[in-house]
């Protein structure tokens, strides 16, 4: 496990901000955290070389582009070895349709994948077209959204629950 970077205020602020809003111009990100843009740009950059920001994105509108169901699979596999497992997350990863996929424990599943499609139609084509056609899938329980109740991307920064960081 990769140990936490060590973030000043400055830094939590500017995450903050970042992941609020990552079209923001280094100098509105500057007066949005009280320093000058020079100083600004180097600490996004610092937590850019470190590994702390990995990529900015655009947030599209799924329902605005006609991608109404988005189902949850839990998929099972026949047997548990390093290369059935490395051939199956090559093949969803190929998948555009699959926004997420976990390798997960406590449940009858080995992943659960989040998929995008427009409608049940399509989800039928991907489940029955590709999906159990991968070698090493034995079981497939699928979970369709009604309502998504909590849609974040930010995740919890520390100092926001309570815990002091530190005044480089």
């Amino acid at each position: 496990m990769t140990p936490a970077l060590e973030l000043d205020r400055i830094d939590i602020k500017l995450l903050h901000q970042l992941q609020a809003d990552a079209s923001l111009s280094n100098l509105e990100l500057a007066d949005s955290v009280g320093l000058s843009a020079t100083p600004c740009a180097r600490r996004v950059k610092r937590l850019e070389q470190e590994g702390l920001i990995r990529g900015r994105v655009t947030l599209l509108d799924q329902a605005r582009l006609g991608l109404s169901l988005t189902a949850h699979i839990g998929i099972t596999m026949d047997r548990h070895t390093p290369e059935r497992f490395e051939a199956f997350e090559q093949a969803v990863s190929d998948y555009p349709e699959v926004v997420e996929c976990c390798v997960v424990t406590g449940q009858a599943a080995d992943y659960l994948i989040k998929v995008v499609v427009a409608d049940m139609a399509h989800y039928e084509q991907f489940l029955l077209g590709r999906l159990t056609r991968l070698p090493g899938v034995s079981g497939v329980h699928s979970s369709f959204e009604l309502r998504r109740v909590v849609s974040r991307t930010a995740l919890p920064l520390p100092g926001a629950s309570g815990k002091t960081v530190s005044d480089h």
